[in-house]
């Protein structure tokens, strides 16, 4: 008898930025930005009146036309995904967007996935996103999860995305 095959144990997810949807109330946004001020400058934990409102802007209903930055990095994703052979595919939001990148983690490694490679749509050095906040988020997986193999494939090879850059410009021409 023939053993059902498991799903493939690696998993890549594609890490964006996030984008406040148009439709969601500016009042929210501003609170939520003035209490991640204030905890960035005194070093606490989020409140959990900010726990509150970062979870209410990143699950608020969205379409293509109120938030096309995700719309975006999904189609991004829909292309990347093929490419990715047999490995299990997940998008992510660094802010403002669900899922997290500890969701979608949590979500692979409860079905199985034991190699993760976070891959981030920021493509120059120099992002807090990029440069510190995703490797921090990644430091604490490490911890919260250590049978799992976890790669960051960044930065990028700026020679590469150069010539992408003007691979672009050449379509115009």
């Amino acid at each position: 008898m023939k053993k059902k095959r498991n799903k493939s144990k690696k998993g890549v997810i594609l890490v964006g930025h996030g984008g406040v949807p148009k439709d969601f109330p500016y009042e929210l946004i501003a609170k939520l930005k003035r209490l991640e001020m204030q905890r960035s400058s005194s070093g606490l934990k989020p409140t959990p009146e900010e726990m509150e409102l970062d979870s209410k802007i990143r699950n608020w209903p969205r379409t293509s036309e109120t938030d096309p930055y995700k719309a975006g990095l999904e189609s991004l994703g829909a292309q990347l995904k093929p490419l990715l052979g047999e490995a299990q595919f997940k998008v992510a939001f660094n802010e403002f967007c669900a899922p997290t990148l500890e969701e979608a983690v949590s979500q692979f490694v409860s079905s199985g996935v034991e190699e993760i490679t976070v891959i981030p749509s920021m493509l120059t050095p120099g992002g807090s996103h990029s440069e510190l906040e995703v490797p921090e988020i990644m430091k604490d997986l490490r911890s919260t999860y250590p049978s799992v193999k976890f790669w960051y494939a960044w930065p990028f090879d700026l020679k590469k995305v150069a010539y992408l850059l003007w691979e672009q410009v050449e379509r115009f021409h």
